[in-house]
């Protein structure tokens, strides 16, 4: 991303927030769908109690550290996505 004197255009502000956003979405979508396999038979099936609540807790374990790992991968692979020196070419040369 380049840098005007430190400060950002609007189009660059407009696709962190894009970037963010996704981040976040797709992070809260893979953790519930994470934390549904790993607790879910814990809630739904008569499992004896020790099972039912290992299986509860590594849910509640897992889901957060997904989510976070999710955000960070995301942001991080955007900042180091290398942009099109012309906008519309992929190729510098074309």
């Amino acid at each position: 991303m380049t840098h005007n004197g430190g400060r950002r255009g609007q189009a660059e502000r407009d696709a962190i927030t894009v970037e963010i956003g996704y981040a976040l979405c797709s992070a809260a979508f893979a953790a519930a769908v994470v934390f549904g396999a790993i607790a879910g038979p814990a809630l739904l099936f008569e499992l004896p109690r020790t099972l039912s609540a290992l299986l509860l807790h590594t849910g509640q374990v897992v889901a957060p550290v997904l989510f976070a790992a999710r955000v960070i991968a995301v942001l991080v692979r955007f900042r180091t996505v290398p942009q099109p020196s012309r906008p519309g070419r992929t190729n510098p040369d074309s």
